[in-house]
């Protein structure tokens, strides 16, 4: 059934499900688990795990897919790492790396908890709605099945309603002309997103791409001489953030507002026990 949704409800939601699934890519598990495969490059084996669901795809498609890497970054990666570890056998390490973090992070008792499988039933609900067309990321992970522990399932569920959002926004930025550096950089502007060391180091680009970015994006008037984005810059944000939450909007409609709030509300219980465990490196987020 489809009701109207406070403004930013599905937003608000993302922002509290989107870290869960993410804190895999920071973990330890996830690293034991690669390295045993093989794969020791940190890159390569968030290209790996991201991609695996796409099956052995070439440096182009992961390039697109990602939108914000170096593609000379990607190309070192991809196709080669396929030759170290399948894509299914990367999609099982992910699993048991996923399982692994989520019971440390959140604690055994957690993980069991009739509130986590409640947040399961909800976002795998909302992932009814979700739709396939020009979501390729989205569309890779919603052919993978659904596991049957609720902490893997919510994880599952969280995994494709980030995806889907994700490649929503893609498009947008398509439309905003910001290409990956400038998406970075003015991401970071709003001072949401990651600081500008953590973006070089894990993106490839070196400062010069960073500067030259910011260069160009002064002379469209989107960012002032400090960094700091525009008034004309914020308000591209916002309407590019308006349009993300309009393209994506499907599956939290579908879920309702009353399920919407819910699984806000528990995800952000989850969330902020991640959190309080230390499950994402200090200094990440911000423009330092």
């Amino acid at each position: 059934m489809t009701t109207t949704l406070p403004e930013r409800a599905g937003r608000r939601c993302h922002n509290v499900i989107n870290p869960l699934h993410s804190t895999h890519y920071f973990s330890p598990d996830l690293e034991r688990e690669l390295t045993a495969l093989g794969v020791d490059d940190q890159r390569a084996a968030y290209f790996a795990v991201r991609a695996a669901a796409m099956g052995p795809v070439g440096a182009g498609v992961v390039t697109a897919t990602f939108y914000n890497f170096r593609p000379e970054l990607v190309a070192r990666h991809v196709p080669a790492v396929w030759a170290t570890a399948s894509p299914d056998a990367v999609l099982a390490a992910r699993a048991r790396a996923v399982d692994a973090t989520l019971r440390r992070l959140l604690g055994e008792e957690v993980v069991a908890s009739k509130e986590m499988s409640e947040a399961a039933e909800l976002a795998l609900r909302a992932v009814e709605a979700c739709t396939r067309h020009a979501r390729p990321l989205y569309s890779a992970h919603a052919d993978l099945p659904v596991p049957d522990e609720p902490h893997l399932a919510f994880w599952h569920a969280a995994t494709l309603l980030r995806e889907h959002r994700g490649d929503g926004h893609l498009t947008v930025l398509v439309g905003a002309e910001l290409g990956p550096v400038e998406a970075l950089v003015t991401h970071t502007a709003t001072g949401k997103g990651m600081a500008p060391k953590w973006a070089l180091a894990t993106r490839g680009w070196s400062r010069a791409d960073w500067d030259a970015a910011c260069v160009r994006l002064r002379e469209r008037g989107l960012l002032d001489a400090d960094g700091a984005l525009t008034e004309a810059g914020a308000a591209l944000r916002a309407e590019m953030e308006a349009e993300t939450d309009r393209l994506d909007r499907a599956p939290y409609e579908h879920l309702g507002a009353a399920g919407v709030e819910r699984l806000t509300e528990l995800g952000s219980v989850l969330l902020t026990k991640a959190l309080e465990a230390g499950a994402f490196p200090e200094g990440m987020i911000g423009k330092g």
